[in-house]
């Protein structure tokens, strides 16, 4: 018997690479899909998830609003304040059914109308951020508080308020809801005022919009305060009067500006037609323009006593001349008139009944640099720097550029525009004995930039004839202020026509003045645009202003009278 002897094998299972490969390949697919299709779901189909949690993730560093700086007048009394104030915003997503009653009582608390407050909720249905109330009381916010309110935020700011209301608001401007000054002072001393944000970290939404507040980083510095050079009962007393003014001669506009004689302090400017920068519906720029300070114009007869000083401090002139004002005037082919054949005239006279003549042939008289020099140095074509925004500058062509009738009429008063605070900024020459002084809106130690512009002589000379305009004889009558000497002259300027030339029929009546006259201490300029009642003359519109606004101010200044026949009067008083 054969034995046959070999290996014994045994047989191993086989993998099916192809199946495994498959089925891997299968099942990552499934996965990817899967990943897939849960994120399109999330970021299309349920994009709120992702979204609020992304609300509630997201920290941020804001700024803290600063307490605006207060504006003051001369004496410390406060003429714009900031004070603490609440917004209400929503995030509509996060409100509850059963918050219903609730927001109704808000609504109550806010003086929201019931069908407002649904509309409103309609409306912005689905929104993360709308304000519901800005800039409110900081009890009313707190009742809101209260009522714990899910969805319902507070957002802390501050609110300008002017105690004075439309008295300065022309001066003050005014800021706009994020306490940003937009115009007049307000936004021309901001940088000064608005102080600097601090620092806070915060949860913010997904649009940038503040949830919670998490840490304060940096404290806010307060703006700096402003002390003004107005006096606040100068203020209202001007702006009074003018729009007494206004109102009885049914006037366009006017402007009126009083000045410290003695240094150029601003101590009023007030314009017509007023606006109430506390009241947001009247912010319209016809309203909120400040005339005074930003509107030129040809001052009319109101420069003749300076081409009257300017005549004498030069030499161009005898104290005691006589001149002839017969007829008309002949400056090449054209030809000045006065209203009246005056005759012969004395420099009072000249000054007292206005005449051209005589004013044109002094005018002539001068070299054209010098009489020009006397114009600029007063002034008149640079901007009277007080650093109110837009103010104007005028206009006062170079003598190079001359022709004969232009030396003429600038006599007069026309070829050259100003302000009203640039033509009260010159008539403090003859008040203060030839010293012409810069002006100024911020309160101040002293005048740096004041000027000698005309012999003191002269100045004092000059002043002695203006007071004879305010006589029975003179211009301007009505201006005269019981008890006290007053100096001024009158104007009565015809406005430019769009079409060129001048009309007949509108009118600036102008007035600018001075008091005490034996020593001046202020000095009040008064413009009426197109009076329509009949009346247009400087005398009988814009001197009366004058002299109501004068004898207040020398009453709350408690000046000395100096007008000799008066005394008798006050001694019986006494």
């Amino acid at each position: 018997m054969r034995i046959s002897t070999g290996t014994v094998t045994t047989r191993q299972p086989t993998l099916d690479f192809p199946i495994r490969r498959k089925l891997l390949l299968g099942t990552m697919l499934t996965a990817m899909l899967t990943l897939t299709g849960r994120a399109m779901y999330l970021q299309v189909f349920d994009k709120e998830f992702l979204q609020d949690k992304g609300d509630l993730q997201h920290i941020g560093i804001v700024d803290v609003p600063a307490y605006r700086g207060q504006i003051k007048d001369r004496n410390g009394e406060p003429l714009a304040i900031s004070t603490p104030v609440q917004s209400i915003w929503m995030n509509m997503r996060q409100l509850k059914d059963g918050d219903q009653d609730k927001l109704k009582q808000m609504a109550k608390i806010l003086g929201i109308a019931d069908k407002d407050l649904q509309a409103f909720l309609k409306k912005e249905a689905g929104k993360r951020f709308v304000y519901v109330k800005r800039q409110i009381n900081p009890d009313l916010a707190e009742k809101v508080k209260a009522l714990e309110i899910t969805g319902v935020y507070f957002e802390r700011a501050f609110k300008r308020y002017y105690p004075a209301g439309a008295t300065a608001g022309h001066l003050l401007g005014f800021t706009n809801i994020d306490d940003i000054g937009q115009e007049g002072m307000e936004h021309g001393y901001d940088y000064i005022l608005r102080g600097k944000p601090g620092k806070k970290r915060v949860i913010k939404d997904g649009k940038g919009h503040i949830i919670k507040d998490v840490e304060n980083i940096q404290e806010a510095i307060p703006g700096q305060d402003l002390v003004l050079t107005i006096d606040e009962r100068i203020q209202y007393l001007a702006y009074r009067e003018l729009q007494a003014a206004v109102l009885k001669h049914k006037a366009h506009s006017a402007s009126l500006v009083v000045l410290d004689a003695k240094n150029g302090d601003v101590l009023a400017s007030v314009s017509q037609p007023a606006f109430n920068p506390n009241n947001r519906k009247e912010l319209r720029s016809d309203r909120y323009r400040n005339r005074a300070m930003v509107d030129s114009f040809e001052p009319g007869s109101t420069v003749k006593p300076f081409v009257v000083a300017a005549a004498l401090d030069g030499g161009y002139v005898e104290p005691n001349a006589l001149i002839e004002t017969h007829g008309v005037y002949h400056v090449g082919r054209n030809v000045v008139k006065d209203i009246h054949n005056y005759g012969t005239l004395d420099l009072t006279l000249v000054l007292q009944k206005s005449s051209n003549i005589a004013v044109t042939k002094l005018a002539m008289s001068m070299p054209p640099e010098y009489f020009w020099s006397i114009y600029s140095n007063l002034g008149f074509g640079s901007s009277a720097g007080v650093g109110f925004p837009g103010e104007a500058s005028g206009s006062l062509l170079d003598y190079q550029g001359w022709h004969e009738f232009d030396q003429a009429i600038l006599s007069f008063g026309y070829g050259v525009s100003t302000s009203i605070l640039q033509l009260a900024r010159a008539y403090t020459a003859l008040a203060d004995n030839g010293v012409v002084h810069s002006v100024s809106l911020l309160k101040r130690d002293e005048d740096p930039d004041s000027r000698q512009i005309f012999k003191p002589a002269t100045a004092q000379k000059v002043r002695d004839m203006l007071e004879h305009v305010i006589t029975k004889e003179g211009t301007a009558y009505q201006a005269r202020v019981e008890g006290y000497r007053v100096a001024g002259k009158t104007g009565t300027v015809k406005k430019a026509s769009a079409s060129g030339g001048y009309t007949h029929d509108k009118y600036l009546s102008v007035f600018v003045g001075m008091a005490p006259a034996s020593n001046p201490r202020f000095v009040i300029a008064v413009v009426v645009d197109e009076p329509t009642t009949g009346q247009y003359y400087g005398g009988l519109v814009a001197a009366p202003a004058f002299s109501r606004v004068m004898a207040g101010i020398l009453r709350i200044y408690g000046v000395e009278p100096d007008g000799m026949d008066t005394m008798p009067l006050l001694l019986t008083r006494q």
